[in-house]
């Protein structure tokens, strides 16, 4: 398969001070800030690669870029040509779009409902260690997954299953979808929702001590805890979720499962094994009163 992995995530953000906050008082993630063109540019930094999260400071609250990683020259312009045969325009990355993302090779197109999906060849390794604040323990491995909800998933499943090659893991009737492009679980997942949006981004722990540690101490700080702690009946990931300054989720998990070629798609049923108690209604509830 072409595209590897998921790389990055851009968003513009209203209040990068409350991001930054979150991510290093609460998650125990490294922030750092550098120029992009005429912008300031806010990174987080889950790994040892340059960043995961990029926060730009807007005045709307929205997503800005999905990256993935594909694994090389060839398969990018592979995929090029099926997004181009599938009736997508795709662009190539500006200069200092490369530079940001670390990218050596990068290549845009705009998907079913809108939002901008990146191609990118190469990863910048910016550090040998993950950097973390002082005091902070082991906590962030990486970016794991994210959920786009929106009024066009068959088109979205066309995209992503169809031309961009992706494997559907699971689903739950009528209109959630999960799909890979590695071993793990899934990549992305795709909802049915009135307006488009990224209903969460999950990061990925190293272990349940970590998760459990950064669910103390988002209580302890404040951080509106939007799901509590559970287990996914999919996936088996332990984690809980929190309301971000942008008014989405971040989930905090770990324990993932990953499935091989001989995996089935299959309806999963239920949601959750335990846990994952709402403070608000659940969109993907089925049926809504569940």
């Amino acid at each position: 398969m072409g595209i590897r992995k998921l790389g990055y995530v851009g968003l513009n953000v209203t209040d990068v001070d409350a991001w930054t906050d979150l991510f290093e008082r609460t998650l125990g993630i490294g922030v750092t800030t550098v120029k992009s063109g005429t912008d300031e540019v806010a990174l987080a930094e889950l790994d040892v690669f340059k960043y995961r999260v990029a926060l730009h400071p807007s005045t709307v609250d929205s997503p800005r870029e999905i990256g993935w990683i594909v694994d090389s020259p060839p398969e990018l312009d592979r995929l090029t040509r099926r997004l181009t045969d599938a009736g997508f325009t795709v662009e190539d990355g500006s200069a200092d779009e490369k530079q940001l993302r670390g990218a050596t090779q990068l290549r845009w197109f705009t998907d079913p409902v809108g939002y901008r999906v990146e191609l990118a060849i190469g990863e910048a390794k910016v550090r040998t260690g993950v950097a973390r604040p002082a005091g902070a323990h082991p906590g962030a491995t990486g970016l794991g997954h994210l959920v786009q909800a929106g009024p066009k998933v068959a088109e979205l499943r066309e995209l992503y299953e169809s031309v961009l090659e992706f494997k559907l893991t699971d689903y739950r009737a009528p209109g959630l979808f999960f799909f890979r492009c590695n071993a793990t679980h899934h990549s992305i997942a795709l909802a049915h929702a009135e307006t488009p949006s990224v209903h969460h981004l999950e990061i990925e722990h190293g272990s349940i001590d970590d998760v459990g540690r950064a669910y103390d101490q988002a209580r302890r700080n404040g951080v509106p805890i939007s799901i509590s702690l559970g287990r996914h009946m999919n996936d088996k990931a332990i984690s809980f979720y929190v309301q971000n300054p942008s008014g989405f989720h971040l989930e905090i998990g770990c324990g993932g499962i990953e499935v091989g070629e001989d995996w089935v798609p299959h309806d999963f049923g239920v949601s959750d094994v335990w846990g994952h108690h709402h403070a608000d209604a659940n969109p993907f509830a089925f049926p809504k009163s569940a």
